[in-house]
């Protein structure tokens, strides 16, 4: 099939996401190899997103597609309460790579069924109703994930599921909020506070962060928030459920980004790079006492396809990859080369106001005057950006340009060289943004 049939036969016949259906102009894909994917007709694009920021040990690995075809090969599926093999050894993988305080996993299909099933147990577990989340997040596009959600794709799907609370991040959107980040933590600590009073700490189960904000902003939390905020919740007996879907398994250049911050939170929700995209599985990880709780006590949840095998096997064998090809080491280390190659467009180029990286998880800010405001709108559109997400494409490098910035997240197994093809391209293309600046 061409790049031609192939798009017409799927506009023709299948629903994008997020889009309209006569605006999605699809991007056709037929194989993919590492760091590059190529289409129908034999163009090769640098994966520097790593699709939706998932396929963390890169595309086509032979050891997670051997793993998949020996798994169905010999069982593909079973109903949730059988104990089969493959899932009594991705339980005791996950047990290993968490922290000693987690043992028991409920496995899912991805990412907003994992939180979908959090919010359960939080609410199962501390007997309150109320979720705190903030403003600029992202946690899934399922019914009550989309409550729990922030960012502005929750607004068509409103009014939802009862009982969400929403709170400002410690980095605002539009204006500064400290001087410092020791101050940012601190005034936004005062204010949650306040926030949890009003709202009756009695009634609130667990706060939802995304331990480091994914699609809105890649912003890594200002110094003490996280220990600040676990000790905030505490208090009030407020669980503390660490959104890890995006920011796990390597991404940050650990194997959670919770471990740069000093803290274990209560429950941890992952999915993404928990396969790298290989198969569908999401997890949520929990505290050996939220655990023991549901020794006791009925979980009122359940999945046709919890624990599904393939799934497993593939998470088992991405894992293993992960950690035998020191993936989350190689993304540490190449964290101060996208870091150096950040800081040279920003001199470069008028039209960047900031680039932000921690292990492989970057973004850019493009603006549009000295004053530093965005080049498009907190949910909206440039023509500048437009042309620019165009000028990447046109030039074989995949990314995500969403409002007044663009994504930097390639695979965990990019070299040096890769990833300053990757911002070569970059640097060419921030002419268009430059000529835009006011």
């Amino acid at each position: 099939m061409n790049s031609e049939e192939m798009i017409d036969l799927c506009k023709r016949h299948t629903m994008y996401t997020w889009s309209k259906g006569e605006a999605v102009n699809p991007l056709p894909v037929e194989r993919a190899e590492g760091v590059y994917f190529y289409t129908p007709d034999g163009k090769q694009f640098l994966d520097f997103n790593s699709q939706l920021m998932c396929v963390n040990i890169g595309h086509g690995h032979p050891k997670v597609i051997k793993a998949i075809q020996d798994q169905v090969a010999q069982l593909a599926y079973v109903f949730p309460a059988s104990a089969t093999a493959v899932r009594a050894r991705m339980g005791q993988l996950l047990a290993k790579i968490t922290p000693p305080e987690m043992n028991r996993f409920f496995f899912t299909l991805g990412g907003a069924e994992a939180n979908e099933n959090a919010i359960k147990i939080v609410r199962q577990y501390t007997g309150r109703q109320k979720i705190l989340s903030r403003y600029r997040s992202y946690h899934g596009a399922t019914n009550a994930c989309m409550q729990l959600t922030g960012d502005p794709r929750r607004i068509p799907n409103e009014p939802g599921t009862p009982g969400f609370v929403k709170v400002m991040d410690p980095r605002p959107y539009h204006y500064s909020f400290g001087a410092t980040e020791e101050e940012q933590t601190a005034e936004n600590l005062k204010y949650l506070e306040e926030v949890i009073m009003y709202e009756g700490p009695d009634s609130i189960a667990a706060m939802f962060v995304e331990t480091v904000i994914g699609t809105n902003g890649v912003l890594p939390p200002p110094k003490g928030y996280l220990k600040g905020l676990k000790a905030l919740l505490e208090k009030y007996g407020i669980l503390l459920v660490c959104d890890e879907v995006m920011a796990g398994f390597g991404r940050t250049g650990k194997m959670f980004a919770f471990e740069h911050f000093g803290i274990v939170p209560d429950i941890v929700t992952m999915a993404k790079g928990l396969t790298s995209a290989y198969a569908p599985l999401g997890a949520v990880a929990m505290r050996d006492e939220i655990a023991q709780h549901f020794d006791e006590n009925v979980f009122w949840g359940g999945l046709t396809y919890n624990s599904h095998c393939v799934g497993l096997a593939a998470a088992e064998a991405a894992i293993n990859v992960l950690i035998e090809e020191e993936l989350v080491e190689n993304a540490a280390k190449m964290q101060h080369v996208m870091r150096e190659e950040m800081d040279r467009l920003q001199e470069r180029h008028v039209s960047v106001k900031e680039g932000r990286a921690l292990g492989l998880f970057g973004m850019m800010d493009i603006q549009k005057n000295a004053d530093g405001e965005p080049m498009a709108p907190y949910n909206g559109s440039h023509p500048a950006m437009t042309k620019l997400g165009k000028f990447f494409r046109d030039n074989g490098l995949f990314t995500f340009v969403r409002w007044g910035s663009f994504m930097c997240n390639p695979p965990l197994c990019i070299t040096e060289e890769q990833l300053r093809e990757g911002f070569a391209i970059i640097d060419r293309g921030l002419e268009i943004t430059d000529a835009a600046f006011e």
